[in-house]
């Protein structure tokens, strides 16, 4: 169940947040989001037609101003998909623009000619046309699924992707997507961009590439050897004097669940009970870190990979990352905010789990104190709860992300030389990320699963993920099996990185 602060009607289209109890599910119940539903088990169609999954437009009132953005629907207007493992992925693909389009399904490993990345593994989807998907679900987690067409992703075509265990645990399970949105046009902010002149409103660029905007009021912190300017675009200065950029774009809102904080998603759960968070960062530009206030919670998963349980109150998530983190809600029966905090600044969204009868506050979507950078510091603490089996590396990369703010130009330089990164079927592959400019990469590797295996040259056994932070400075190095044939995308998924020029593919030899 979920309530609103409000009782306007009208949002055409705005979204509730996803929630399920294990016996809920076993009764046959499907997952509630954003006044819908989400999919039941798509077991139910695996032995028949393929579960449809429209491409459309929504209407969504935010910050006081209606806002014509993407959606991924089922025929019912339920978003998103539930599956669970052992079952099929069987999805029918339905454009309803009047643009090409095509889904990529983000942390799935299906064969290379269903990954939904035009130009690398599928042609785009044209207007009313359709593509049928199937193959096998083999391991169970949070992961998602968006456009990797242009621009399309800044729009919010994107929604949760869940697979669920085989036995899930007696809990509620609160799926969170996470947003950042603007009124312009994706093309308009990136031209702005490479034209050096509006990385947003107010914003100027000065001769080093920096991003500046008068904000004297806000209280930015400090960290060891630098310093705070420039505002919500949160450049910081570093030992040496370079300029590291946190944010390039500045955004109208930040959405949790398609709302904001001014009119927050309300999700009754129970007086003491235990809730299963599953938090997506869909934003096409923004960091977060996870607040949950004065409740502690355990994160079990990430990139829908199980670690050794980290506790804390607070977590960071890079673009394209997802957190699972399990709480037990207060005794007392009082309301606990989730809040997403916009890194290096003083917005956030979130929703608040209620309790029956539990009072709650209103919580601004601005605070007062700017929410941290994210670093490697936690990345560097995360065990796997399922690594790689241990082998030497058949072949070791270093992949250099280059690039800079002046003219708005990255890229990726490979140790191998020009072209795509190449594989053989069977090897197992080191890759050395290494981050030559001022701004902080989420990386993501298509078709595969890799273990962080060591930062800033340090070895270590870390997580198993599918997208890694490389802040400016530092380098991380990740090992996968090459297992997966075909030609996959390797790329940034801060989506303007991406769109100026930091991706490349992993091609197996043989596949042409």
């Amino acid at each position: 169940m979920t309530r609103r602060f409000s009782d306007r009607t009208g949002r055409g289209g705005a979204r509730n947040l996803a929630s399920l109890s294990r016996r809920h599910f076993l009764q046959g119940t499907a997952l509630l989001a954003a006044g819908a539903a989400f999919a039941p088990p798509l077991a139910r169609a695996a032995a028949g037609d393929p579960v449809a999954l429209r491409v459309t437009t929504r209407q969504l009132d935010i910050a006081g101003r209606s806002a014509t953005v993407f959606g991924l629907q089922q025929p019912d207007g339920r978003p998103g998909l539930i599956a669970r493992v052992g079952e099929d992925f069987a999805v029918r693909l339905e454009n309803g623009l009047t643009d090409p389009t095509l889904v990529h399904w983000h942390g799935l490993t299906p064969p290379w000619r269903e990954d939904g990345v035009p130009g690398i593994s599928q042609d785009p989807l044209a207007p009313g046309a359709a593509q049928d998907y199937r193959f096998p679900l083999t391991r169970s987690g949070t992961f998602w699924m968006h456009s990797h067409l242009g621009l399309q992703e800044q729009q919010l075509l994107a929604a949760p992707l869940i697979v669920q265990e085989a036995s899930p645990q007696d809990e509620q399970e609160v799926v969170l997507l996470l947003h950042d949105f603007s009124f312009r046009a994706p093309e308009e902010i990136l031209a702005g961009l490479q034209a050096g002149t509006r990385g947003g409103p107010g914003m100027s660029m000065s001769g080093d590439g920096a991003w500046t905007m008068d904000h004297s009021s806000m209280d930015h912190g400090s960290m060891p050897g630098m310093s705070m300017d420039g505002g919500a675009m949160g450049s910081m200065t570093m030992s040496g004097g370079m300029t590291m950029d946190i944010n390039d774009i500045e955004h109208d809102a930040y959405l949790a669940n398609d709302r904001t904080l001014d009119d927050p998603e309300l999700v009754a759960v129970e007086r003491g009970g235990r809730v299963r968070l599953r938090i997506i960062n869909g934003a096409a530009s923004t960091g977060f870190t996870i607040d949950l206030g004065a409740v502690e919670g355990e994160l079990i998963a990430v990139d829908g990979h199980a670690i050794l349980p980290v506790k804390g109150r607070r977590f960071p998530i890079a673009i394209a990352q997802r957190l699972d983190i399990r709480l037990s809600l207060p005794a007392d029966g009082s309301a606990v905010p989730v809040l997403a905090l916009r890194e290096g600044a003083l917005q956030r969204a979130g929703v608040i789990l209620q309790p029956p009868g539990a009072a709650v506050a209103r919580i601004a979507p601005v605070g007062d104190v700017a929410a941290p950078v994210l670093d490697l510091a936690f990345e560097r603490t995360l065990r796997s709860a399922a690594p790689l089996t241990p082998r030497p590396a058949d072949r070791a990369l270093t992949l250099a992300l280059t690039g800079s703010m002046a003219g708005y130009r990255w890229g990726l330089a490979a140790s191998s030389g020009a072209g795509p990164l190449t594989a053989r079927d069977g090897e197992r592959i080191e890759v050395a990320l290494v981050n030559q400019t001022m701004m902080a990469h989420p990386m993501h590797l298509h078709g595969h699963m890799f273990q962080v295996v060591a930062i800033d040259g340090e070895r270590l056994a870390g997580a198993v993920r599918d997208t890694v932070l490389v802040p400016p400075g530092r380098s991380v190095g990740i090992a996968f099996d090459a297992d997966n044939p075909g030609r996959w995308a390797f790329h940034c998924h801060h989506m303007y990185h991406m769109a100026a020029g930091m991706m490349t593919t992993l091609a197996y030899e043989g596949i042409t």
